[in-house]
């Protein structure tokens, strides 16, 4: 017979197992011993601690770290951490795992099992990834694993679909640069251009995907840079979404006004990655205005100077509105490589935004329609695909629109205000625009692809030798 004093007992250690029970749900001290385990192997010093920071110490990005962070992303270890950041795609359809701060993932190779830990900071200035794998295995699999880890990141880019638009902060933000899916719908099929130009940009685009041998071997460093002017409203930033879809760049938008003197603007650009397309739109409002904290150098030694030579893979570009009341050195050979006009509408362009815009391809109103173009009304591929939208139900009623405001725009006699020719043109402003894989084509073959040089309607037609030429598309 059991006495009370044992029943006593028993119950007491019952409520003291469930208080035990609770306290270890509540408080997770298998964490806690698991933190004291790791401290007394690190006393023991069976392990060794690896760290990679996210910015080096002249606070540029550290390109291993993106890579490495990429690769820890994609393992399948990853949905054992303790805490995974659940991110949607572009498919609605696809999930992504990433891993949050200062949680750890783990993964092995040849046998060695490795760990990785994510420590943020506040601002992340001291933000690193840190490796944690034994003394014994480190001289057998440190250098095969990050040759690994750097071979399923470059594959894991180049298959990346998603575009990031990365956008700077002001000075006082805890990041420099922000990111967001970039998810405009402009490409190349939807660009209101003409079809000879669109394929001449798209076809020096991948030239110059192809040739970083051969900007090596020039002394060159591998990047592009283009010039897009024309009035507002000509599609220029949808141009620049058409070529980062195209390229799969990510896009980084400075924002001049945030920068508060050359040498973070400067700073900016260190902070980009390969294979980006940085962009500065309306430059020449820049340069033109006198309360802005940057000066025509620090510009210039932005565009091409040695701080602009500290990184390669990427295509700057530049928009300007008008381009003949900006300082030639801005502008000059070997600045930019690549000029193209963004004119207002004209017939073959118009053609175009009807099939796009309206689904007609011919239609009775088109003869009236160039006549009143042929008169010197112009407007904008925007203000004329704003037309054709609001009357879409109705073709005939968009074109009679279109017509009306194109008469208004004669009579009131505006012409282009976008400082050059009617028709898009590219200006290749060095002879290595053009290339292929065996070398650099000829004279005759560069100034068949590029033609004449048009400066204006009204200028007469002059040939460059050996040099970039614009080209009446």
């Amino acid at each position: 017979m059991i006495s009370a004093s044992s029943i006593s007992s028993i119950f007491f250690a019952v409520v003291i197992f469930l208080l035990v029970a609770r306290f270890l749900r509540r408080t997770s001290v298998l964490c806690i011993l698991r933190q004291w385990w790791v401290s007394f192997e690190n006393h023991l010093h069976v392990y060794q601690s690896v760290k990679i920071p996210l910015y080096n110490e002249h606070f540029q990005e550290n390109q291993l770290y993106r890579q490495v962070l990429s690769y820890l992303n994609s393992l399948p270890s990853i949905e054992d951490s303790d805490y995974t950041n659940l991110f949607s795609s572009s498919n609605p359809s696809e999930i992504f795992l990433q891993l949050d701060a200062n949680q750890t993932v783990h993964d092995s190779f040849l046998g060695a099992k490795v760990s990785w830990t994510n420590r943020k900071s506040e601002g992340d200035a001291n933000s690193a990834l840190v490796l944690r794998i034994r003394k014994k295995d480190k001289r057998r699999i440190f250098r095969p694993y990050f040759q690994h880890i750097l071979s399923v990141a470059d594959e894991l880019e180049k298959r990346r679909k998603d575009v990031k638009l990365y956008m700077n902060s002001d000075r006082n933000a805890n990041s420099r640069w922000q990111s967001v899916p970039f998810t405009h719908p402009a490409s190349f099929d939807t660009i209101a251009m003409d079809a000879e130009l669109k394929n001449k940009v798209k076809s020096d685009l991948e030239q110059f995907l192809k040739s970083k041998q051969y900007y090596h071997r020039l002394g060159r460093v591998w990047k592009r840079s283009y010039l897009l002017y024309g009035a507002s409203g000509t599609g220029k930033s949808s141009f620049i979404a058409a070529m980062a879809k195209f390229l799969s760049y990510d896009v980084y938008d400075i924002d001049i006004s945030k920068a508060s003197n050359d040498s973070e603007l400067k700073t900016l650009l260190l902070q980009t990655t390969r294979r980006s397309v940085i962009v500065i739109e309306d430059l020449d409002r820049f340069l033109t205005e006198k309360s802005t904290a940057l000066n025509l150098p620090g510009v210039l030694s932005f565009m091409d100077g040695i701080v602009s030579c500290c990184g390669e893979e990427r295509v700057m570009v530049f928009t300007m509105i008008v381009k003949d009341e900006i300082d030639p050195m801005v502008i000059r050979p070997g600045r930019i490589d690549v000029h193209i006009h963004f004119p207002l509408c004209d017939f073959s362009t118009f053609k175009i935004l009807a099939g796009s815009y309206l689904g007609v391809k011919e239609h009775k109103l088109f003869p009236q329609v160039k006549e009143v173009l042929q008169i010197g009304a112009r407007l904008s591929p925007a203000e004329i695909g704003e037309i054709m939208i609001s009357n879409r139900s109705s073709p005939s009623r968009a074109l009679k629109t279109v017509i009306m405001a194109l008469q208004r725009d004669g009579r009131r006699g505006r012409r282009l205000t976008d400082g050059g020719s009617n028709r898009n043109s590219v200006d290749l402003s060095e002879p290595d625009g053009l290339y292929g894989g065996d070398g650099v084509h000829t004279a005759r073959e560069f100034r068949k692809f590029y033609g004449l040089l048009r400066f204006g309607s009204k200028r007469k037609e002059e040939y460059l030798p050996l040099g970039p030429m614009e080209k009446e598309a």
